[in-house]
This record gives C-alpha cells, structure tokens and sequence, in this order.
C-alpha cells in the first residue's frame, strides 16, 4: 500500500519547522525545533523523527519529504565554501574583481567591495577566442588547459569553475576544456558557465559561475547525507530541495546547481501562502513572512508571484530565477542597539538561535525584538512553543534597561516600545519598495503573515499602510507547508539577440525554445524523472533597441509567428509604461534573452479534508494579560485566546492575543480578527 503521508522541512537561522499532512485523512502535524547551525543536516533529520513520533505513524508510511534550507546561503556569507579554482580567455581573469566598478555606497570612501571568491593566484588564463557572434576567433589551447589543471592541482583546489568570453553564443570551447579536465583530472568537480548560464553580460555570468563551483562540494556533501539518513530512518522515497525559483528539485541537481538554492527558504513561504489565498478566492497579495533573522516580503499579483533573475548576495551578482523576495534584517532575534551617534537601531546582526534572545536563557545577553514582546505582554512571560520553550521575562527587561532605556532616557517599557517601532518601520519599508516604489497602493494587497514573528507585528503594520491581514492556521510553520504545494520546476534560459524586424531570423526563434525544452527533458530524464506530464512556460526578456536592460514578457502559446511578436510587443508596451511610466509603441524593440519554466506538476494538498472542529462551549479566553499598546496610553487589559479554541466563523474585537504553539497574534484595539471556513484569520480595522 502506498504511503500517504507528506512532510515539508523549512532549515532557517533559528528554527527549523516541519508539516507533516496525512492525505488520506485530512489530518496535519505541525513541529518546530531549534536549528543546528554547526551541523545543519541534524535538525531537519530529528525534527523528521519526532515528528513521525508525534503523528504514531512510520517511516515506510512516508511518500514525499520536501527539505528547504539556507544551508548554501549560509555558507556563501560566512564564506565557509570550497578552495576554487577558475580557468578563462585570456586577459579576463580580472573581470571578477574589477565587476561593474560599481561601489556599494557611493558616498563611503571606506567601504571595500566583497572580496572574490577566487583570489587572483587562482585566477588562470587560457588563449581563446569567440565573438559574440558565435564566430571562432582564436581556436583553445588545449595544452594550455591542461596545463592550467595542473597549477590548480597544486593549489589543491576541490572545484573548478570555467566561463569563456561569449561562450553563450558558441559553447564549443568551454565543453572541450570541461571534457580535458576530466580527463586528467577526474575526481575535481566542474561548472561551466555554458550549462549552468548561456546568457550575456560576462560578469554577472562569470560571478555565478564562480558561485556556483565555490559552493558545489559542500551542497553534494550535506545533500548526500540528508538523502543517506533520510533513507536510514527507513523513508523509501527519495526527498526532494526547494529552489529558489517555486519549485522542487532532485538533491542531486540541487548539489550541481547551488547557485538555485540561495533563495530557497523564502520560496516556500511564499508557495505556501499563494495556495491558502487561493483558496479563499484572493489573488492579490503581500507576504511577509517574519522569522527569527530576518522579514522577506513579496508581491503577489493575479495568484503569480513576481520572479527575478538578477540577484545580490553578500555583495556577489547572481544570475539566477527566483521569486522576488526583498529582505530586510528585521527578525525576532534581531538585536537592539545604539549606534555612534546615540541612534536606537534595529538589526541586521541577530541573536539567532545560538545564543538566541536574552529571554531564552541559552546565553544570550543582547536585548532583541523578542524580548521587546516579552517585555510589553505580546508574548507570553513564561514559555513559548506550547511550553517547549520555557522565557525568563526578567532578563528581557535587564538587557533592555542596560543597552537601550539607560542610553536613551527612557522607562524599560518606552524603551520596548521604541524597538518595536524602529522593527515595524524597517518592516513597512520593506513592504512599500515592492509596491510603491512599483505604482502600486498595498492597500490593494492582502498583507500574508506568517513565520514565528509575523503575526505579532503584522497588526501594527497593516495599520499603518491601510492592509488587510491573512493569518494562516499554521503561520510558523508556513514555509514548511508550503514545500508540499510546489512543481518539480527547473528553469533554463539562453541569449540570442534580435529584432523582430529580422524576417530571415525570425524562423529561429521555435527553434531555441524546443532546443529549451529539449534540454529541461533530458536533465530530468537524467535524474530519474518521468516527462510525460510536462508543462512548458515560455517568457522572453524584451528591450527598445538602444537600451541596456530589459523586461520580461510571457510568450503565447504556440507558433512563434508575426502575431505572437505582435502580442510579445504590446505586453512590453504595457509592462514598460507600468514600470516606469511611459512606453514607445513605435519604437523597434529587441528580444534578447529566451527563458523557460519546465515543470512536473505535483498533487496540491487537500487541506479542507481536514476535519472541523464542533463547538463544545462559548468561546472564552483562557487568561488575561496586561499588554501594552502605545496608542492607548499604556497597558490595557487584555485576553488571550487559544487559536486551537477557535471555529470556523468566530468573530474577536480587539485588543486580544491569539496563541499558537508556532506563534502569537497581537490584535490590536482597533482592530477585529474573523474565522474563515479553513482557519485561517483576517484582521481588518473594526
């Protein structure tokens, strides 16, 4: 018999959650854990355990396990990668350090650029030539290649990065110098940037291809092991890693391909939260999802997330699709403190979970946005998850008095106060830059809480951008859920730039997205994966001829005919003008850069087979708490509700405190909080 339970792993900096949900019955497991950051693979692998533990099912019972993580992120920040080496055309090993000779602050004279990956000694150079054309200018040096592999063995690197002027246009010569490498070198691991990247701008291709090789060996590593002991807990199917892009892939690609890894905890949020709108009809969406580290925020327009595939990380270019999460360091953990200049600020260094916040009694001593919601009653003074967590509120107050009311001249409560709404500006911020900074009012939007933060704040900050809020049933353990709504997706692109004006050209153009999809069948067929039910979606970067940067358009369809281009165009116009304010219907533009989304769809849960709770008596709090609300002078009495206590239908005035074993809701006292048909909670003015 089949199994038929499915589990999402969501691995953030402090917490790591799992969701487990019984597809035969309905019925969902939520659990949280602290994260392991110094062995990363431990956590999701006892959180698996204890929550099968708490489900009393088995192993064998399992049919999908679904691993997010930040394991890659992590180790490009903290710069804990592989010794790499980098072989490329002669006279460009510097590219990677002279960039875009762009400066961080223009204004900061003392700020240096992010360092390279690759320090210049192993930077080496081949003779090569390709023109942007495709044309072979100067033939590879094939002795020079392999004299190259043999320096970098010396320096003892473990990976192997190669990207050649223009090679998006021919590949010829970076396959060749792939192929000699293994061939006198087997056992290093290899990136080419013609399979990884076939696109233009020769930095930012050269930067991930570099990113890419600098993170190979320790992804396949930390992979492998989860895939290992995974299938040593007796779970027979192989388990699958979120990419950054809203899908799921093999763990063997995602160890080919960690440059698609980077953004892959934000995507399961964001997954996550698109399925549960969706199903009460909205399609118009912020999701903001605050964890123990840090806010992503993103938009969400017609039920589509808005994608990227340009990215910074750690001062890095990347190119790489993924959803368009904007970060900000605005966590629970985040820590409070007074700059030189005797301003309070807010993040982005954080307690995380080690030592965690001053409450937690695990030896941290800096005051952070968590114990600033001990402090003023939004959470509660003893314990947290349930009573796993057990809070000590009087070190909260001590490290808030030492760093923050002594500095300012202020009561231990002003002082709270102040570091929640330093939080929850950094937090609106955030939310304005993907839609006002767009043409757009979030007052159109439906704000999505989640995370183990989320809630708490999502109140104060609903208020003051005039937003509606979305509370899931399960907000903390949201981006775990959200794994288990996701395609096996890859993304694949490559540039080939020309005018639609081009007649003799144009019959090119099929030709480059089914050599695409072509490729998209072979790499999953390549890891095991069945084709027949592939879906195929075409979008094309598009510019006006004589710009430098382009916008993506959704192609139709079909036959790329004049029709289509016709089509193509028209949505450039419109996307041009909504961007930026103004479009050039008469002038040509230039399609330049041809992209798919290749997918396997999965099966979505089910999540109204779960059955609903009868009401046993009144709804009633199950305690009072002081809370402090600034707009109301000060602390006001206050309920507190268990959110397991709520039904479909409930209606609660605030001020009150909805608990939850993975989070808590503040509601403040102008506004009301109602229950829909699948649990969730909207927040709303009253």
């Amino acid at each position: 018999m089949p199994g038929t339970l499915r589990i999402g792993i969501d691995v953030g900096g402090t917490f790591t959650d799992l969701f487990l949900l019984d597809e035969a019955t309905g019925a969902v497991v939520r659990h949280k854990l602290p994260s392991t950051p110094q062995n990363p693979h431990q956590a999701p692998i006892k959180g698996l355990a204890e929550i099968l533990e708490a489900a009393k099912a088995k192993p064998g019972m399992v049919r999908f396990v679904g691993l997010g993580t930040t394991v890659a992120t992590n180790a490009l920040l903290e710069r804990k990668g592989a010794l790499t080496g980098l072989i490329t055309t002669e006279g460009f090993r510097d590219l990677l350090e002279i960039g875009r000779q762009k400066r961080p602050h223009v204004y900061d004279v003392r700020i240096a650029r992010a360092a390279p990956l690759v320090p210049r000694e192993r930077r080496l150079e081949v003779c090569e030539r390709i023109a942007s054309d495709s044309a072979v200018i100067t033939p590879l040096d094939r002795d020079g290649v392999v004299q190259a592999v043999a320096d970098l063995r010396e320096a003892r690197v473990v990976s192997i990065a190669i990207c050649f002027l223009n090679s998006y246009a021919n590949p010829a010569h970076e396959l060749q110098a792939a192929a000699l490498v293994r061939e006198v070198w087997p056992d290093v691991l290899v990136t080419t940037s013609q399979e990884l990247l076939p696109e233009f701008r020769e930095y930012e291709r050269l930067s991930s291809t570099v990113v890419n090789a600098y993170l190979m060996p320790m992804m396949k590593r930390y992979l492998a092991r989860f895939k290992a002991e995974v299938a040593d807990m007796g779970i027979l199917e192989t388990p699958f890693v979120m990419n950054s892009g809203g899908g799921v892939i093999s763990p063997e690609l995602a160890g080919e391909r960690p440059v698609d890894m980077l953004f892959s905890g934000p995507s399961g949020g964001v997954s996550g939260a698109v399925y549960l709108a969706g199903l009460t009809g909205l399609a118009n969406l912020i999701t903001f999802d605050m964890g123990g580290t840090s806010t992503d925020v993103c938009l969400v327009q017609d039920g589509r997330p808005e994608v990227t595939n340009a990215r910074t990380i750690g001062g890095l270019p990347l190119k790489s699709m993924a959803l368009d999460v904007h970060t900000v360091g605005a966590g629970g953990s985040s820590i409070a403190w007074i700059d030189p200049g005797g301003l309070l600020r807010v993040g982005p260094q954080s307690a995380g979970a080690e030592p965690g916040p001053a409450c937690d009694g695990t030896g941290g001593e800096d005051p952070t946005v968590t114990d600033a919601n001990v402090v003023l009653g939004r959470l509660n003074r003893d314990y947290l998850l349930d009573g796993a967590l057990k809070i000590d509120a009087r070190r909260s107050e001590a490290a808030i008095e030492r760093v923050v009311a002594r500095a300012k001249g202020l009561s231990l409560h002003e002082a709270a106060a102040a570091i929640l709404a330093v939080s929850n500006t950094s937090i609106a911020q955030a939310i304005q830059f993907v839609s006002v900074e767009r043409g757009l009012d979030p007052a159109d939007f439906v704000l999505v809480a989640f995370g183990g933060a989320g809630p708490l704040h999502a109140g104060a900050v609903a208020r003051e951008l005039g937003m509606r809020v979305l509370v899931p049933e399960s907000p903390g353990v949201l981006c775990a859920m959200g794994v288990l709504t996701k395609d096996i997706q890859i993304d694949l692109s490559q540039t080939h730039i020309l005018r639609p004006t081009d007649a003799d050209r144009l019959g090119r153009l099929g030709a480059i997205y089914d050599g695409l999809e072509t490729k998209a069948r072979e790499t999953f067929s390549f890891h095991r994966l069945a084709t027949d039910r592939l879906v195929v979606e075409r979008r094309l970067d598009v510019r006006y001829v004589g710009q430098n940067f382009e916008l993506p358009v959704a192609v139709p369809a079909g036959a790329l005919d004049r029709r289509a281009l016709d089509q193509v165009k028209t949505a450039f116009d419109a996307a041009h003008k909504r961007l930026y304010g103004y479009d050039q219907p008469e002038k040509d533009i230039e399609l330049v850069t041809f992209r798919i989304k290749a997918l396997l769809p999965a099966d979505r849960p089910d999540l109204r087979k779960a059955p609903g709770k009868p009401r046993r008596a009144a709804l009633a709090p199950i305690a009072q708490r002081q809370t402090f609300f600034e707009g109301e002078g000060g602390f006001v009495d206050c309920p507190v509700f268990a959110r397991t206590d709520l039904v479909a239908g409930d209606e609660i005035r605030g001020p009150a405190i909805i608990e939850q074993m993975d989070t808590t809701t503040v509601l403040p006292p102008d506004f009301r909080a109602r229950v829909d048909d699948i649990h969730n909670l909207f927040l709303s003015p009253a």
